[in-house]
């Protein structure tokens, strides 16, 4: 099991509720914040829905 660091590289502003609730559920609060996780099928699939508004690079 590897690990993700997720950077918000655009605002949530004029976003659909869902995608706003999805970068919280990731820890996202701000442009620039980067947050760490283990890749598991649930984190895919938020990354997956909101991967226009993210960066994602893979972490040892």
């Amino acid at each position: 099991m590897g690990k993700i660091k997720i950077t918000q590289v655009k605002s949530a502003i004029d976003r659909p509720h869902r995608q706003k609730d999805t970068l919280k559920a990731l820890g996202l609060r701000r442009i620039n914040q980067s947050v760490v996780h283990n890749v598991n099928p649930q984190i895919t699939g938020m990354v997956k829905r909101v991967e226009h508004l993210i960066s994602v690079e893979e972490v040892n």
